[in-house]
């Protein structure tokens, strides 16, 4: 009878079809893993209507209809035992992983533990909510004594979603090294990949250039590919539109792309500036690169991110960063030597950074910036991660 492969079930509600960072992660293992044959990945999709898609001998995405966000959303949400037990008596895995943070931690990990109470329980922290989403807006709206209150609550949450699991994967240093001061389960440096075939500075298209460029070769392109949202810095770029246009000379072409609750703000200032476009959201990964690398800057602004995937993609394609002055925009714009570091989040700090990297050295800038997105690539990242998996996995059986 042939041994059954080692199997490794995925559970995310940040999974959205229109999603970034996230979206960008599932694809990429599930490409790692499709035609394998001694290991099987079960992508557990949250969907419209519940059925079962085999990929390919190493790669099963079973669709889960689960609950839809109202609004301006595309996320759907799995929370109940009766979504989560069929495909954990289907598959009874060696691992599971949970890769988003609110209640469904602790759903999982009931089902596991009365249906495959040997499978090792590991989550990704894809984003550091207690402090993006909780803590900062907090101290936004209230003052910074109610925000850290409430990121020392949401941290307590989380130790209580997390309990019990095995381990956290985490891409970013300085969030590791938060978690490990907040008591979480022990911290696994996974650090992401790049397509750097894909996203490359030959992707350049000089007819893209041109248009973006308006007729004058001076003129700064900068691709704008993140959510429309506060913590992504779109209103921040908005606001320093006029005085970069003041600085430069000349009004800079940005290219703006996806969607996010500022969507309402971005067309209304198409509307209004010549040179700022919108290019809705680019489905097309040909496409992204494309853009990637016909421009002459990226920005990193959220201080926030935990592994910055379109930082890397940006970078691989040899555009210089505005990285911001924390989380994994900063680490990658110092180690890089690739960019600027955002000295304040004020439209007058931007301004600044972006007219100081333009006038800097920027075809060193990015060389720099091309040489350490080639660094990183999604195969080391899932065999490091599978590495991972085996060895916590014999430990626990051993144990």
């Amino acid at each position: 009878m042939p041994q059954a492969p080692f199997t490794i079930v995925d559970f995310n509600n940040f999974w959205s079809p229109s999603g970034g960072g996230v979206r960008r992660y599932h694809l990429q293992k599930m490409a790692f893993y499709e035609g394998r044959q001694d290991v099987l990945s079960v992508f557990v999709m949250p969907d419209s209507r519940t059925f079962t898609e085999k990929r390919g001998s190493g790669l099963i995405i079973e669709h889960v209809e689960a609950y839809r966000f109202p609004g301006n959303w595309e996320y759907r949400f799995i929370w109940k035992q009766k979504q989560i037990r069929p495909i954990l008596k289907k598959y009874i895995p060696q691992v599971i992983e949970v890769g988003s943070p609110y209640i469904l931690p602790t759903v999982v990990r009931k089902a596991a533990k009365r249906i495959c109470p040997e499978a090792i329980l590991l989550s990704f922290w894809h984003a550091d909510f207690p402090v993006t989403y909780v803590g900062r807006p907090v101290a936004n709206k209230l003052g910074s004594l109610f925000g850290k209150l409430a990121e020392r609550i949401a941290f307590w949450y989380a130790r209580q979603e997390f309990k019990k699991f095995d381990g956290i994967q985490v891409s970013c240093k300085e969030v590791m090294e938060r978690l490990e001061r907040r008591r979480l389960p022990h911290s696994h440096w996974i650090p992401l990949g790049c397509d750097i075939q894909m996203f490359a500075p030959t992707k350049r298209d000089e007819a893209l250039v041109a248009d973006f460029k308006g007729g004058n070769p001076d003129r700064l392109t900068i691709f704008f590919p993140h959510r429309f949202c506060e913590e992504k810095g779109i209103e921040l770029l908005l606001s320093a539109y006029d005085e970069l246009t003041e600085r430069l000379g000349i009004e800079p072409e940005i290219i703006l792309a996806g969607t996010g609750p500022y969507l309402p703000q971005v067309k209304e200032a198409v509307q209004k500036y010549q040179h700022i476009r919108y290019v809705g959201f680019i489905k097309s990964i040909d496409e992204m690169a494309r853009h990637y690398a016909s421009v002459d800057m990226g920005l990193a602004l959220s201080g926030w991110e935990t592994f910055g995937l379109s930082i890397l993609e940006s970078m691989a394609s040899g555009n210089a960063q505005i990285g911001a002055k924390t989380g994994a925009a900063f680490e990658h714009v110092t180690e890089s030597k690739a960019g600027t570091i955002l000295r304040e989040r004020t439209p007058h700090a931007l301004a600044d950074a972006i007219v100081e990297l333009y006038r800097s050295d920027m075809q060193v800038m990015k060389q720099n910036a091309r040489a350490y997105a080639e660094k990183f690539s999604w195969n080391d990242c899932f065999e490091r991660q599978l590495s991972l998996y085996h060895k916590l996995y014999q430990e626990k059986r051993n144990s």
